[in-house]
């Protein structure tokens, strides 16, 4: 059996992606891999895509409107000061929306720079991986708030 790792998208299409929150009508919001930054979410597309520019029209306006409703729900769980938003495709040859919340405790020099700035270490580190045990109650809080706010 493949690992849903391998094929993120086709694993939330066919249901076997277990960091799937909700299905929303231009993606998928999943946790993210790592929670050092508690609430770190990520949108998938409804299908496997290089990148933004693949989608038609339609098709972004639901997933750039769906990325800004996941943010809107990572606010509300965590209370973040903001959210950094970020559409890359340099690593993972496939269309996603990172959400990142960003808080009051960081530093303030951090608070300025990318998240990407982090430590490697933060990347990796087992302290920090996402648990659906641990993150429970904040993916509920992500989840419900979608739920009652699809575009």
């Amino acid at each position: 059996m493949r690992d849903w790792r391998q094929d993120r998208i086709r694993a939330a299409i066919n249901g076997t992606n277990p960091m799937v929150m909700a299905t929303l009508p231009g993606g998928f919001a999943v946790m993210g891999d790592t929670q050092f930054l508690p609430g770190y979410s990520v949108l998938l597309p409804r299908r496997v895509v290089g990148s933004l520019n693949e989608l038609s029209l339609s098709e972004r306006t639901l997933f750039l409107t769906d990325m800004s409703i996941l943010g809107d729900a990572v606010l509300y769980a965590t209370k973040a000061v903001r959210v950094n938003y970020d559409i890359l495709g340099n690593s993972d040859q496939f269309l996603h929306a990172h959400v990142f919340p960003r808080y009051r405790h960081e530093s303030a020099d951090r608070l300025k720079l990318p998240v990407w700035l982090y430590p490697k270490s933060y990347w990796s580190d087992p302290c920090y991986q996402y648990t659906r045990q641990k993150d429970r109650s904040l993916r509920a809080a992500i989840t419900n708030y979608l739920k009652d706010h699809q575009s």
